[in-house]
């Protein structure tokens, strides 16, 4: 039964999300923790392992999520359900994009789904970010300030603009990454 679950729930999250995976990232949190089948903390734990991995965020996630609670089965049905809307529509697309865009209503349509995106993108970064840094994840609770998690939030940011500002050009993800990592384990080895 978890196969079918995991299988159907992924298949609607790559169904009704559009944005790519940071756009899906709220969705599956909120179907996660509406299942019990993972925490707050977890999720974010698997987040910040899926944003860290090679690959899609979206594949990433269904791959961990589906991991952790249905094993090997779990993750390559999560995933294949995470995928598949995409697969299919992308298919139809190709085939008649040349006709599609000939349409004033499917220019709407894709004009009103920019900002759509644009906000499930913010509105998950600040969700994110009010959880990691002050520990605030629903109304009512009270802010408690994480001090290594804000330190490292602000030297990456400022490790990231003092590049742009220096080099003209925005440093890479990849490096981010790596000294977010770094900062990470030379901070909380002193905690």
């Amino acid at each position: 039964m978890i196969y079918l679950q995991l299988f159907l729930i992924f298949l609607e999250v790559g169904a009704l999300s559009f944005g790519g995976g940071y756009g899906m990232i709220a969705l599956i949190q909120e179907k996660m923790l509406s299942y019990g089948w993972l925490s707050e903390e977890a999720m974010l734990n698997i987040i910040a392992v899926a944003e860290s991995t090679p690959g899609p965020i979206a594949v990433n996630l269904a791959t961990f999520v589906g991991s952790s609670q249905g094993g090997v089965l779990g993750a390559f049905l999560a995933t294949l359900g995470v995928v598949l809307p995409s697969f299919i529509i992308i298919l139809i697309v190709v085939t008649l994009i040349k006709n599609l865009l000939k349409y004033k209503p499917v220019n709407a349509f894709l004009d009103g789904l920019r900002p759509v995106v644009t906000g499930l993108i913010i509105a998950t970064a600040i969700i994110y970010i009010l959880s990691k840094l002050f520990s605030f994840s629903s109304i009512g609770d009270t802010f408690s300030p994480d001090l290594p998690s804000i330190i490292i939030f602000f030297a990456i940011a400022a490790v990231a603009a003092l590049y742009k500002a220096i080099r003209k050009k925005a440093l890479s993800p990849i490096i981010l990454i790596i000294i977010s990592a770094g900062l990470g384990a030379g901070v909380y080895a002193f905690i």
